[in-house]
């Protein structure tokens, strides 16, 4: 299991800001990082790793890719199910 400063939240920022974590976690000797996303966010984590793999780090691969859903309370106790992904870069 990986420690908890290789996993990248994806939210609503730009998905260069994305980018530029994961460049500079794997340019500073982390061998792999956990990208991290739910609902809309997901298409963004998708882009960043893609961006990552062709654009920056060509030696990049998508090690292992896991899709589940979280169940999320809402305030006055209403739950909604949400897709989440969480998609592993391995250098």
């Amino acid at each position: 299991m990986p420690e908890e400063e290789n996993i990248v939240y994806i939210g609503n920022k730009p998905v260069m800001n994305y980018v530029l974590a994961v460049v500079t976690q794997m340019n500073s000797g982390v061998s792999e990082v956990i990208l991290k996303a739910r609902g809309r966010a997901i298409s963004r984590a998708v882009d960043v790793a893609e961006i990552v793999r062709n654009r920056f780090i060509s030696d990049v691969t998508i090690a292992k890719i896991d899709v589940c859903t979280e169940e999320i309370v809402g305030n006055e106790g209403t739950s909604s199910n949400v897709s989440a992904i969480e998609i592993q870069l391995s250098k």
